[in-house]
């Protein structure tokens, strides 16, 4: 993680319900505690947080869509076989009143009602 939290910004409201929506999940919220140490493969993942693969993707989506993880494809340098590896992208989420009004501004109309859907 080379990058700095700093980097990391939401710059609409529609991001902010995507993060606040990502992470209002505690498997989610398991897999981005895991993530903290470093990168890990689906697989590896799967198995230290005791989670079904097909379950772990979901969640990985959403985390990867709001752009708290990144997942990265790479060859097995022992059988040649793809392996998708996560990483947490550093973050800093905070928010105040004021932060909120900004977001506000530019939040699309149907957005509660896409992400209500999408639980």
């Amino acid at each position: 993680m080379t990058e700095q939290a700093s980097d990391w910004r939401l710059k609409t409201g529609d991001e902010l319900l995507l993060a606040l929506s990502a992470l209002a999940n505690p498997h989610r919220l398991r897999i981005i505690a895991s993530l903290s140490s470093g990168r890990n493969y689906v697989s590896q993942l799967a198995r230290d947080i005791q989670m079904s693969r097909p379950l772990l993707h979901m969640h990985l989506q959403r985390l990867e869509a709001a752009g708290l993880i990144r997942g990265t494809l790479e060859l097995s340098q022992e059988d040649g076989k793809a392996m998708k590896y996560y990483e947490v992208t550093p973050f800093a989420l905070t928010l105040t009143p004021a932060s909120i009004a900004r977001l506000v501004t530019n939040l699309s109309s149907d957005s509660s009602d896409k992400k209500e859907v999408e639980k």
